[in-house]
Formats: C-alpha cells, structure tokens, sequence
C-alpha cells in the first residue's frame, strides 16, 4: 500500500531543512494492522504526518499504491488516506452523526450535501464500530472510549483503503484501549483495509499488529512480524533495561522480581 525510497523526513525552518530521520527505505504491507513503535525523538509522529501529507518529505519518495504522493491532488489524496489524529475534536455542539458525515467531504463537493448512498455509508460506519445508537448523542457528551470510534467511523466513512491514526489508544482507561484495538483489527479483517498505527501501548501492539514497524534514532526502520523482531532481538534491544525483562517466546514484558523484592 505504501513504499518508501530513501525518505528524509523533518521541518523546513528559517534558514534550511531540519531532519528528524533520514534514508528511510520500507513497505506497508496493503490489508493488514501494522504499528509504528520506537523510542521517543526517533521521529514517529513526523513520519506519520508525511506518510498522510500533512506535512512534506524532505527528500525521497512516497508511493502509495504506486503512485508518488506529489502527484495526488488534495482530493485525491482524502479519497485514498483518512486520518486519525491523537488530539481530541474541539466540536462540542455536533451531533454524532453529523461528525461521521463529514468523513462524506471528499464526495459530496463545495457544499457537503449528503445523497441517500452518502447517509447509507454514514450509517454503515457508525454499526461497524458498534456507535450506531449513540447517532443522535451530542459529541461532548462522549466517553474517550466513545469519541476514538466516533473519529475512526469517520475514518471508515470517507471510504479510503488506507487509514492512518496517530496513537488511537492515548487517553483511553485499559480496557478502551483494547477495545479499540481489537475493533482496529477486526477491521481490517472484514474490510480489507491497510490501518497504519502509531503506539505507546506496547504489549496491546505485540499482541495484535500483524506487522510492527520499529523506528530507532541511528537505524532507521526495522520491520516484521511482532515474533520475527523478537527472535531478529531488535525488540529485546528495544524494550529491555534494568529491571525490565522481555520474553521473545510469549512477547511479554515483565519487571525483574529483584528490583521490586
């Protein structure tokens, strides 16, 4: 779903470019859950807003579904990458509904009149992610738990193969986050769609990504199957410190029993 070739990543500042990583070469697998995981200041969140295009790549190339990303226009690109950011809808006085319509924008031109297949889709996405009666609540009436698949139907109505969210289990009580990730791949699995994820969770992660994308400050990307990276020892490199113990074979973490004793 998407390749990137030897992409350079960061800001344009006052005075030139400052890179945040660089000679980033790796593939998207197209139908599966994938997350991004990594220390923090490797440049994950960047990554995620240049994959989605929010911001521009430095140097390289984006192909998604093999095309450079430069050549999508706006329009095209809303149709093809829906995106689900961590930061929470600041619109308080919308209904439900009304949010998981605007997913519709891409089609329903300058003036956002919704037809019968729109309102159709509309009311699809919202039964997928189980928030079908919840269609008439106020948005500011939400749960965390509730407003994240408020957020990812709207993802889901803008009907895109790919959708990329932006650490979707931030904020959430324990057993909203897995939840929501049991839902991700749920829906990945009934739809066919790529989902593309950023994490702090990391044992949620372990246990449900089919593929794992681990980004480190000096390496670059190393990517595989949650197992492949634990027997390759990158997650062991990774995750392991004083104290803490990572289990390759059940790709648990636990806390050394002498630290705590």
């Amino acid at each position: 779903m998407i390749n990137i070739d030897n992409l350079s990543i960061g800001y344009r500042v006052k005075g030139g470019n400052k890179t945040v990583a660089e000679g980033l070469t790796v593939s998207l697998p197209e139908g599966r859950l994938t997350c991004l995981i990594g220390y923090n200041g490797a440049g994950k969140s960047t990554l995620l807003r240049t994959l989605a295009g929010f911001q521009p790549k430095l140097g390289g190339n984006i192909y998604i579904g093999g095309r450079e990303i430069s050549d999508y226009s706006g329009r095209e690109l809303s149709r093809t990458v829906s995106v689900v950011l961590t930061s929470k809808p600041d619109v308080m006085n919308m209904t439900v509904r009304e949010i998981v319509a605007l997913g519709r924008t891409p089609y329903t031109g300058y003036w956002g009149t919704l037809g019968d297949e729109d309102r159709r889709i509309v009311d699809d996405s919202m039964r997928q992610v189980g928030i079908d009666r919840l269609a008439e609540r106020m948005s500011g009436t939400l749960s965390d738990g509730e407003r994240q698949k408020m957020m990812i139907a709207k993802a889901l109505a803008q009907q895109t193969p790919l959708i990329i969210l932006d650490e979707p289990t931030a904020f959430l009580d324990y057993p909203s986050k897995v939840e929501t990730m049991l839902l991700l791949v749920r829906l990945c699995r009934e739809t066919g769609k790529t989902i593309f994820m950023s994490t702090h969770d990391l044992e949620l992660a372990l246990q449900t990504a089919d593929m794992l994308w681990l980004m480190t400050p000096r390496r670059g990307i190393h990517t595989g199957t949650p197992h492949q990276l634990a027997d390759s020892g990158d997650l062991s490199e990774f995750i392991e410190r004083s104290g803490i113990v990572f289990h390759r074979d059940t790709l648990r973490i636990t806390v050394d029993d002498v630290v705590i004793s």
